[in-house]
Order: structure tokens, then C-alpha cells, then sequence
């Protein structure tokens, strides 16, 4: 049985130790990964199949860490080969608009490399040993039910994203049925695929702290590990070091410093392992961090997607949002609103219950007067919200927050139901986001840019593109975790994808 993690919760940043200090090797490498997820995993193999030596350290018992609670998307586009088999056309210039449009902080360089390389990650992911299905799930869903390849997964169809770039679906989902089974099952391929090319995998191990070069023309550079596995304690020397060791969620300390909204009444989405240990390694040798204080907070109201065609108003009896948003942006939203209070409203003819049901259902009433009352809602104020929605809906039209035509009918046949979205009534997860400042190819930067020598980092650990709940879509953490990965495995390896 593995022990409790090597290192205590915390925000305190490990200090460093002195190659100067250090008398014996226990190990030499080309390159070392710290943590074997989706990035730390196409580190791996990417840094193996440049010819390195490479060795990683799994501070559990088995790899995968949260890419294993993954729902199996990854967030691809620019034309793949699953795109054209299914008629939907996108290009790598379009799904950059959309990613800029919808990202707090743009970094063009990363998604202009995200995007080009869409369709040759897609391949490189294939290459594994798997195929996504040429299907299409036509439905707004969390994730699609079966093993359809491809559905949408984020806001492309929701204004104003639509107007900003051509909507296109790029949810591409692993063909194994279930929520979590296709992420772990490219988990599976990457530990074949290290064994096969010779990169090592130690269990139960883990750096507890950098190694750095204090001689005079060193630098400062990050030159290996200290590690621990039980009481057994150690020094590896490494050409390169990658960061791959999640994000800081199960810390409670440091989401109280950075997120202490994640900490009030989420349930909370992550490893155990999640302790911002890569982060905290990352920031004892200089590493920036960014988005330190945004997480992923959400709840997701649908399946059934007709419930999409109701209303969503707060406490005041006001709409705020438009319905058709990707859950998370939805709820970004509500938890901006007066006591992060929001219901769902849906009439008799759209009303469906989900099989498993995040959001309660409150009750049913007659009349819009009696389900004013029964919510607390000011009186008047829902029937006149209703009364402008169902007038416009009725056209085809949302002036007020312009839902798609897809998603739009009036909601007047009674009687009607509501689903309650508030924090603490609802049941939302999260997760942290923010991470170190790195480059495109995963080198980890100092707050004035310059470049950390022999240190990397992605995954969870470094800041990318998913940096806040309004802007994510499903299979951003799986994507940009596994091509931000091999991108930092071939730097680390002393080249470039």
C-alpha cells in the first residue's frame, strides 16, 4: 500500500538543493517527467522517440492521476479526419479566432501552434493505438452517450462566438463507452508505448525538490531531482526536468489563498496528488505562475437538451445568460448573480427530467403568480421576463441575449417547473487552472520572460489555454495537456515538434 503523499499540504515552496551539495547520483537521465498523466504521459513518449533517455517519477501507485476522472474529449479541429467523415467543415485559422475570442489572456503564439498542429496531434493520438469513431452526436449533451466521435463541446454555436468564427464541433471523444474509461485507456497506450521505446516508469516515487547549478557560470539551471519513495531518499541528475504533476486543487491551503470560492461548496475534481507540488517546485527556482486565482467551477442542468429551450432567471425574476451556453459558462454566470441564486424555468411541453439530476427540481405551479411566490421571486417580475421572452422566442428571435434559433420556443404552456442552479442547492465541481508561466514549448519563465534553464512544464502544472470557467470547453484539459506535453518532451529532449 502506498503511503500518504511524499510531501504535506501547504502553500510553503520546497527550497532547492546546491549541485554544489549533492555527492552521489542515485540516476543519470536525459530527461526526467515528474508525473505521469495525459502531459506527463506524450512527454514522455515524445522525449523517448527523439532518443532520450527518459524517466518518470508517479508519486501514486498507478498512473493516470486525473486524466482519469477525464470524460475522454479531447478538443480538436482544423479539419480532422473525423471532421471531414462527418461533413463539418473548420480550419486551423477558425478555430483560432475561436479560441482568442473566448480565452481571458490570448497567447496567440500557443494557439496559433495549437490549431496548426490540430490535425497531426489528432494523428500522433491515433497513432497510439486507437481510432475515433467517424460519427456524429448531434445533441447538446455533457458528453455523448455512446462512442460517437465528434460532438460540440464548448460555446462555437453561442453569441457572440458565432459571429467571431465559424462554428464548428470539435469535441472528439475516445470510442469506449462511459465517462471516464477513454481517457484512461490512452493512459494504458502511453505506458505501453514508454515501455516499448525504453523510457522508464517509476510508482510511488516522487521529486520533493529541484537540484539547480550555483556555480558561477551555471546559471541557475535546473540540473535534477531530489526524490523520495517512503523513507528512501535520493538524488537524479537530468539533462531536463518536465513539471507534469497536476494542478493544486486537494490543497485546501493554497485554494484558499488563490480560489477560495473553489473552496466554499463545489465538490472538488482531482487526484490526490493534486497538491500544486509541481507548482510549488516550479516557483523555488524563479518560475511565474498565471491564473493563480481561476478555476473551473460548474453544474451541468442538461441532458435532456430540451431543457435548454427553458428560461433561466434570477432571484430578481431576470434572465441573464443565454441558455444554449456550454454548462460551465452558464454557470460562470450564476455564480456572479445576487447569492449565486438561479432557476431554471421550463413549461409543460419542454419539461424532462435528467437520469441523474445535478440541479434539484423544486416543484411545479399552475400559474407564473404561484411560481413567483413559490421562489421568492418578486412579484410580477418572472411573468414579465416570460412575457418578453415567449413574444420574441415565438419569431425565432432573443434580442436580449440572442440563444441560438435551435434552442429558442416560447415557454407559456403550463403548467411550469424550475430546477434549482444556486450554489449549495445544486451540485457543482471544480477544479484549479492557473499554473506556471511557460512558453510554447513548455520552458517555464520568470516574471520578466526569461527562460528557467532545463525546466519544463505542462498539464495542470502550467497555464495554457483553459484559464477560466467562461471560456473552457470539454477536452481542452485532455488536448492542450497532451500536445503542450509533447511539445515540452521534445524541447526537453533538445529539439522542437
Amino acid at each position: 500500500m502506498a503511503e500518504t503523499p511524499v510531501t504535506s499540504a501547504g502553500t510553503a515552496v520546497p527550497e532547492t538543493v546546491p549541485l554544489s551539495s549533492v555527492t552521489a547520483w542515485s540516476d543519470e537521465v536525459d530527461v526526467l517527467v515528474v508525473g505521469f498523466g495525459i502531459a506527463g504521459g506524450c512527454a514522455a513518449v515524445q522525449a523517448a522517440e527523439r532518443g532520450s533517455r527518459v524517466l518518470v517519477l508517479e508519486r501514486a501507485a498507478a498512473p493516470g492521476g486525473t486524466t482519469c476522472m477525464a470524460g475522454g474529449h479531447f478538443y480538436l479541429g482544423g479539419g480532422t479526419a473525423v471532421q471531414q467523415a462527418t461533413g463539418h467543415q473548420d480550419t486551423a485559422e477558425e478555430m483560432a479566432k475561436y479560441l482568442t475570442a473566448v480565452s481571458r489572456d490570448p497567447e496567440p503564439e500557443k494557439i496559433r501552434a495549437y490549431c496548426e498542429d490540430s490535425v497531426t496531434h489528432f494523428d500522433w493520438l491515433e497513432g497510439l493505438g486507437f481510432e475515433f469513431e467517424r460519427s456524429y452526436y448531434p445533441e447538446k449533451a455533457v458528453i455523448q452517450p455512446g462512442t460517437e466521435g465528434l460532438m460540440y463541446t464548448g460555446n462555437e454555436k453561442v453569441w457572440p462566438y458565432r459571429e467571431q468564427a465559424v462554428p464548428a464541433p470539435r469535441g472528439h471523444k475516445v470510442p469506449v463507452p462511459g465517462d471516464t474509461e477513454g481517457a484512461a485507456m490512452v493512459i494504458d497506450l502511453l505506458v505501453k508505448r514508454c515501455a516499448d521505446l525504453g523510457a522508464e516508469v517509476r510508482y510511488e516515487t516522487g521529486a520533493v525538490a529541484l537540484v539547480v547549478d550555483d556555480s558561477a557560470e551555471g546559471d541557475g539551471a535546473v540540473v535534477g531531482v531530489r526524490w523520495k519513495r517512503f523513507q528512501e531518499t535520493g538524488y537524479l541528475r537530468a539533462g531536463s526536468v518536465v513539471l507534469a504533476a497536476g494542478g493544486f486543487v486537494m490543497n485546501t491551503d493554497m485554494v484558499a489563498e488563490h480560489t477560495p470560492h473553489l473552496a466554499e461548496k463545489p465538490f472538488v475534481l482531482g487526484s490526490t496528488y493534486d497538491d500544486g507540488l509541481g507548482i510549488r517546485l516550479g516557483t523555488s527556482v524563479g518560475g511565474a505562475t498565471k491564473h493563480m486565482d481561476q478555476a473551473f467551477v460548474t453544474v451541468a442542468f442538461y441532458p435532456p437538451s430540451s431543457l435548454l429551450k427553458g428560461i433561466i432567471v434570477n432571484k430578481r425574476g431576470e434572465r441573464f445568460v443565454a441558455e444554449d451556453s456550454y454548462h460551465s459558462r452558464t454557470s460562470g454566470f450564476v455564480l456572479d448573480q445576487p447569492d449565486a441564486a438561479a432557476y431554471l424555468i421550463v413549461d409543460s411541453e419542454h419539461i424532462e427530467h435528467p437520469k441523474f439530476p445535478l440541479t434539484p427540481f423544486i416543484d411545479g405551479w399552475e400559474s407564473v403568480a404561484e411560481m413567483e411566490e413559490g421562489l421568492g421571486l418578486p412579484s410580477g417580475s418572472l411573468a414579465a421576463t416570460l412575457e418578453r421572452y415567449n413574444e420574441h422566442a415565438a419569431k425565432g428571435e432573443d434580442p436580449d441575449f440572442h440563444k441560438h434559433p435551435d434552442w429558442l420556443a416560447p415557454q407559456d404552456q403550463g403548467p411550469w417547473g424550475a430546477f434549482d442552479l444556486t450554489l449549495g442547492k445544486a451540485l457543482y465541481a471544480g477544479f484549479t487552472v492557473g499554473g506556471l508561466a511557460t512558453s510554447v514549448d513548455g520552458e517555464v519563465l520568470r516574471e520578466d520572460g526569461s527562460v528557467v534553464p532545463g525546466l519544463f512544464a505542462a498539464g495542470s502544472c502550467a497555464s495554457n489555454l483553459a484559464q477560466d470557467s467562461q471560456g473552457y470547453a470539454s477536452g481542452t484539459q485532455l488536448g492542450e495537456g497532451s500536445y503542450f506535453g509533447r511539445r515540452a518532451g521534445a524541447r526537453a529532449a533538445g529539439g522542437v515538434l
